[in-house]
């Protein structure tokens, strides 16, 4: 069952072995956060994490699953020589998801890859890294990549993660790795957009106040513009929310944890108690 439901930034400048002493300082309220889902994390015994990238390897009018039986990363790309995380994938899982995706007829793509990106690496360095299950047992991955023309698509996606994971005795997370605009400032990677922080500022309302409809239906043009990479991954996520709270007596509601945009890019931390 789902045990586990997160929304994370994915900036290689919040590892310790990565940012410079200053970036760190300026992105403490992401690291405390992230700090503190994995301490939840830890908590609810997790045996496989469902990670949700912006940068996995896609296909653009399909969901994309890897199928490597091994996932494994690095940051050297960012001087980092020393991290290294290596996983198995959840074949098993996976094979849940084909099945559900056929029967509901949404459009699967099955990719081969054995590198994470750091899209889920990032998240994945603060949930698992000191992680350890009981038994010998290892913690499992499946590195999923969002379809691009339609949110529907996605938000179905996030119904079907609901019922590959109805395994009895199996512990999931489900993690939305995406950060929101990259325009924030003049010097923002994406360039400057005056309205990005107010697109920041909306979705965070709308997640703070389980407004799921009015996220889907966010202005198209709005979103591109923002120059975000975390929206498809927030809608996923949405579609296995949607189904917790049909099944449960009280609705889950979205808690965020902090958010903070030092360096021209919208960093968003927070989570489900499901």
């Amino acid at each position: 069952m789902i045990k586990f439901a997160a929304i994370t930034p994915h900036p290689p400048i919040i590892i310790p072995t990565i940012g410079f002493p200053d970036d760190l300082d300026k992105t403490i309220k992401t690291r405390k956060s992230m700090e503190k889902l994995a301490k939840i994390f830890k908590k609810k015994r997790i045996e496989t994490i469902i990670l949700i990238s912006p940068h996995a390897p896609i296909d653009y009018q399909k969901v994309a699953i890897n199928i490597s039986p091994t996932l494994s990363g690095n940051f050297e790309q960012f001087d980092d020589k020393e991290t290294h995380l290596n996983f198995e994938n959840d074949l098993e899982t996976v094979d849940l998801l084909q099945q559900q995706s056929k029967l509901q007829k949404i459009p699967l793509k099955l990719i081969e890859e054995p590198i994470l990106d750091h899209g889920s690496l990032v998240p994945l360095y603060y949930l698992a890294k000191n992680y350890s299950l009981k038994n010998n047992k290892k913690l499992k991955i499946v590195s999923i990549a969002y379809s691009y023309p339609e949110p529907k698509i996605n938000f179905d996606f996030g119904k079907i993660i609901f019922d590959a994971c109805k395994v009895k005795g199996k512990r999931f997370a489900v993690v939305a790795s995406g950060d929101l605009s990259h325009r924030l400032t003049l010097n923002a990677p994406g360039g400057y957009f005056p309205d990005a922080i107010e697109f920041d500022k909306q979705l965070i309302w709308l997640l703070d106040n389980n407004k799921t409809k009015e996220i889907l239906e966010m202005n198209s043009d709005f979103i591109k513009k923002a120059g975000e990479c975390g929206y498809l991954s927030i809608v996923m996520l949405l579609g296995l929310i949607e189904e917790i709270n049909k099944r449960k007596f009280k609705k889950v509601k979205f808690k965020s944890l902090s958010y903070e945009g030092p360096f021209g890019v919208g960093y968003l931390v927070g989570y489900y108690p499901v």
